[in-house]
This record gives C-alpha cells, structure tokens and sequence, in this order.
C-alpha cells in the first residue's frame, strides 16, 4: 500500500479528481445548446465554438506535458489552469458574439491541456507503478461520480435558473478543485517516478526536441496515438449532436435530457473504471481496450433510429462503459509504452493531443454534415470512422502489459 504519510495527500487527490471532473471538459455539451437555442447559432457556428476549445487543447497539450514532467510545482500548475477555467466561463456567461466565445473556449481548451497528465503523473509520483492501475481506476471512478453530480446539478440549475447560471456552476467548482489540489503536499509526490524516470537518469535534463523524438522513435506509441486519433474522431461530436438534434421544437426540455444522458453514462463509468483496472491488470490492456471500440459505432448506429427520451439515455450506457474503459486503460497503455524513458506526462499529452485534434475533427465534421445534409447522416458517418478505428486497433496496437512486465 502507500505510505501512511502520504494518506492525507491521497485523500485531497480524491477531492481533486472529483472536482475536476466537470471543470477539464468546460460546458461541453451544455454550450452547444446554449449556442444554438438561445443564441441562434447555426450548428455550423456551433461546431468552431465547440472545436475551438479543443483546438487550445491541441495547442497546449504537448507543452503541458511537457512541463508536467520538469517541474516539482505540479500543484500550482493545476491551480493556474484551473483559474483560468473558471474566468473563462465567466466572461462567456457575459458575451455572445462568435469571438468572444472562440478565445475563452480555446483558454479552457489550454487549461484542459494540463490537467490529465498532471493527475496521472501526481498518482504515479504518490503511489508508484505497483498500486498504479488501481490508483487510475480509483480515479476514474472518482471522476465519473463527480460528472455524475455536475450534471444532475447542472439539469436543476439550468431548468431552474437558466443556461447562464451552468457558467458559474462551473466556476465554482474550478475553484473548489483548486483547494484540493493546495491540500495534496508536493513532498509526498515522487517527481522521477511521477515521469517514469529511467534507472540510469542522465538526460533528465534534455531538452523537449529530443523528448519529443524520444516518442517518435517509439512507433508501438504512435500506432496508439494514431488509434486514439480515430477514436475520438468517431465519438466526440455524439453527445453534442444529440443535444441539437432533440433540443429542435423542445428547447425548454434539452438541458434535462442531456443532463439525464450524461448521468447515466457515468454512473456506468464507475463500476466500468474499476472493472477495466481489474481486468487490464488481470487479461491484458487490449482485449478489455477492443470492447471500448466495439461500442462506439454501435452506439452510433442506434443514434439513428430514435428521438424518444428514453431510448436515447438507454443508449448512453454503451457511453458508460466505452469511456470507462477508455480514462483507465489508455494511461496504463502509454504508462507501458514511456516506461523507462522519463516522458510519460509528454507521451500522455501526446495521446491527449491525438484526442484533441480527433474532438476537434469530429465536431467540424459533424457541423458541417448536419448542416449540409442531416442528423441521421451524420451519426452513420461518425460510425463508420469509429468502425475503421476498431479495426487498426486491432490489426496495429499491440498488447503492451506483457511488455511491461519484461522490462520490470
């Protein structure tokens, strides 16, 4: 187990993942809504405001890594970004033209940047590699609770209050994770194993072109990245579409159903997150990675066929279990792949980056195609790129626990 002194700090961790749950995602799909309904946004308009704050994250990632992986300062580092997060939702609760909402969502997007490979790297750097898959699924559970309680109050807030008031919730709860995070001290975290260090650590101190290169000569990661790519490519613009697509001729009941989506996927999350951790340590990391690929243009798919409320949170449950598989087993997965080369944060931001650029993607795309043709068209479409995923994660990437273990 940890060490007892350091339980204090784990405690605050748990704080920390539970809050930042709703604050690395911004208003998601929320302001979509918001954008379209209220704001009379064509879904074209809606797809760059959406995208933007992914294309911050794009921007930031690699050098938020990066610096997760140099500095001893991974606290303040996370307490920054969350400040900007909560600042930026205020401003946009204050504005409605096009630039306005572009800048404050790509500085979520470079805030979001930093918080995942800070997360995995500070409970790498408090617990070790050997408690590390059942401190990832902890945290994903974590995680997926707090999601689950953002959203039911961002459904009461909504429908009460109005749209503008999930601006502040956000806020508040940005500010509430940077406490935690104040609450976890630096001296218990690890900073060489918080990167997987390498035994022999004299290029500590290299600079991040040769870090970078470092990854580039590790083509098993890139052919997870590219994986990653399509993955998201496929799924980002779901949810969001789903939200559009019902909020036509009912934009009083939007909030409420997708607040009612969102709650069900992660309640799914939960015990999925620690079922993933479970078997990844237990199967291998693949064979419980396929699953996440295999629901995803199913879920698509199914997309099509209805509007009805109901079906439509029934299906969020293949969410659930594709997103709760995905938060824990791709960190063990690039956990693998960087272990001994002192850039694990930079490979994670390397992933995130992929992720980004797929969110960024499938949200134009999807823009474009519902405005073109229909909503229909575009979930078949977004089903087909989440098929070819499924299949070059099958053919390309392989296992990487076995790998693990030889270089143990």
């Amino acid at each position: 187990m940890p060490p007892i002194k350091a339980a204090r700090s784990l405690r605050a961790l748990d704080g920390l993942v539970f809050f930042l749950a709703d604050v690395q995602d911004g208003l998601g799909p929320y302001l979509s809504i918001y954008l379209l309904v209220h704001c009379a946004w064509e879904p074209s308009q809606v797809g760059v405001a959406m995208a933007a704050m992914v294309i911050g994250t794009l921007l930031a990632q690699l050098p938020a890594g990066a610096l997760i992986d140099r500095t001893h300062r991974k606290r303040w580092v996370v307490v920054t970004a969350a400040g900007v997060v909560a600042a930026s939702c205020i401003g946009m609760s204050l504005m409605h033209a096009l630039p306005g909402i572009v800048v404050a969502q790509a500085m979520i997007g470079a805030a979001a940047a930093v918080m995942p490979p800070a997360i995995a790297g500070i409970s790498l750097g408090l617990v070790g590699r050997a408690h590390f898959a059942r401190r990832t699924g902890r945290n994903e559970a974590l995680n997926h609770s707090g999601n689950v309680t953002a959203a039911v109050l961002s459904g009461v807030v909504g429908t009460v209050f109005g749209y503008i008031a999930i601006f502040h919730l956000v806020a508040a709860v940005a500010l509430a994770s940077a406490v935690c995070c104040l609450l976890i001290r630096e001296s218990d975290i690890d900073h060489a194993r918080a990167r997987e260090a390498p035994e022999q650590p004299s290029n500590a101190d290299a600079p991040t072109e040769s870090a970078i290169a470092v990854l580039w000569r590790t083509p098993r990661l890139m052919a997870f990245i590219a994986a990653m790519f399509l993955f998201h490519l496929g799924n980002a613009a779901m949810l969001p579409l789903v939200g559009q697509k019902v909020s036509i001729g009912k934009p009083d009941s939007a909030a409420a159903l997708i607040s009612a989506c969102i709650v069900v996927a992660q309640v799914v999350m939960v015990p999925v997150a620690l079922l993933a951790a479970h078997g990844a340590e237990r199967w291998g990391r693949k064979p419980v990675f396929l699953i996440a690929f295999l629901v995803l243009p199913i879920r698509g798919l199914l997309y099509t066929q209805s509007v009805n409320p109901a079906f439509l949170i029934a299906v969020q449950v293949l969410d659930g279990i594709g997103a709760g598989i995905y938060g824990v087993v791709a960190v063990l997965m690039v956990a693998d792949l960087a272990r001994g080369t002192g850039r694990f944060n930079l490979a994670l931001g390397a992933t995130a980056l992929a992720l980004g650029l797929g969110t960024a993607c499938s949200n134009l795309l999807a823009g474009v195609i519902a405005s073109a043709t229909s909503y229909n068209t575009t979930f078949a479409t977004l089903s087909g790129i989440a098929a070819s995923g499924l299949l070059w994660f099958l053919l390309a990437v392989p296992e990487t626990r076995v790998q693990a273990e030889a270089a143990a």
